[in-house]
């Protein structure tokens, strides 16, 4: 009797260290990014092609928006979601400009979501210096909910990713 309770206890200690060592539970990757404190935010390239399919009256002023929504996620980055880090951003879809910089954060695979007008997106976390992948967030829609107003849309999506950014970078979600 007395082995099998301290089995028992071992088995709980075994596996409450294990849930414990596994970090948050929204953390997807199993990078430790703690470390990274330049930190180079990728082009959210969505696509300037479709201009006409989300109701905009050219391919210049869609591409104006996808600029607009890129510069406020990469402030939000900035200011709210990796606020103790130096964050360096891309200024178009072509920047990679890695000078400097602990991590790489890419995007790929991106896309607006035709029923729910979410972003659809893959993450990458990369170290440039020996452009090594570190961890990967498999292509998923965020945000999907609708509004009046589409760039409310992309906006709230890229607000998602930010979250989901400092989740994996520094270990906490947003508020904790």
């Amino acid at each position: 009797m007395k082995c099998r309770v301290l089995v028992l206890g071992v088995l709980l200690c075994i596996g409450l260290r294990s849930s414990l060592a596994a970090g948050p539970k929204d953390k997807e990757t199993k990078a430790d990014m703690l470390g990274a404190k330049n930190v180079f935010i990728g082009w959210v390239n969505l696509s300037p092609d479709e201009w006409s399919e989300w109701g905009y009256e050219s391919k210049d002023e869609w591409t104006e928006v996808i600029k607009e929504l890129n510069t406020e996620f990469q402030k939000d980055c900035q200011s709210k979601y990796l606020s103790d880090r130096r964050v360096a951003v891309a200024r178009d879809k072509n920047d990679e400009d890695l000078t400097g910089d602990d991590l790489y954060i890419k995007f790929s695979d991106v896309s607006i979501d035709r029923s729910y007008y979410g972003i659809r997106a893959s993450i990458h976390f990369i170290d440039p210096k020996t452009n090594t992948e570190l961890g990967v967030i498999p292509a998923r829609t965020y945000y999907e909910k609708r509004w009046f107003k589409f760039q409310l849309y992309m906006q709230a999506a890229l607000d998602e990713i930010g979250k989901k950014i400092q989740i994996e970078v520094m270990g906490t979600a947003p508020g904790k």
